[in-house]
C-alpha cells in the first residue's frame, strides 16, 4: 500500500466538498432543473468577476509596453493572484442555491401545451 507523501498531501484542496444530490432536488424537485439553474447562476458569477477583472487590469494597460514594464508590473500580479485565489463560480452558485439566496421562476405553460 502506497502511504501518502507530503507533496500529494500538500496539493489536495479543503475546497473540495461532496455535495448531496438529494439536498439540490429539495427546491426544485428535478436534479435537472437544479443543475440548469445552478449553472445559469454560476455564468452570471463568472461574468461579474470577468468584468471587474478586466477593468481593474485595463488601469494598466499602455500602448507600449516595454518588456522591462511588463516584469515590474508587481501590482498587476497581485491583482491576478487574488482573482485566482477566489472560490469557482460554480461553488459560490451552489453554495447560494443551497441556502436559499437564488430566486428562479418556472415558465408558465400554454393550455395548448397541455393539449398535446
Amino acid at each position: 500500500m502506497l502511504k501518502p507523501t507530503k507533496l500529494t498531501k500538500r496539493n489536495q484542496r479543503a475546497s473540495i466538498v461532496t455535495r448531496d444530490i438529494a439536498e439540490m432536488i429539495v427546491p426544485t424537485g428535478n436534479v435537472y432543473e437544479s443543475v440548469a439553474i445552478i449553472s445559469k447562476r454560476a455564468r452570471q458569477i463568472a461574468s461579474d468577476v470577468k468584468e471587474e477583472l478586466s477593468q481593474k487590469i485595463s488601469e494598466f494597460a499602455i500602448a507600449a509596453d516595454s518588456l522591462e514594464e511588463i516584469h515590474e508590473n508587481r501590482e498587476q500580479i497581485e491583482i491576478s493572484k487574488h482573482y485566482e485565489r477566489l472560490p469557482k463560480p460554480a461553488s459560490l452558485a451552489i453554495e447560494e442555491f443551497l441556502d436559499g439566496e437564488l430566486v428562479f421562476k418556472r415558465p408558465q405553460k400554454d393550455e395548448e401545451e397541455d393539449l398535446y
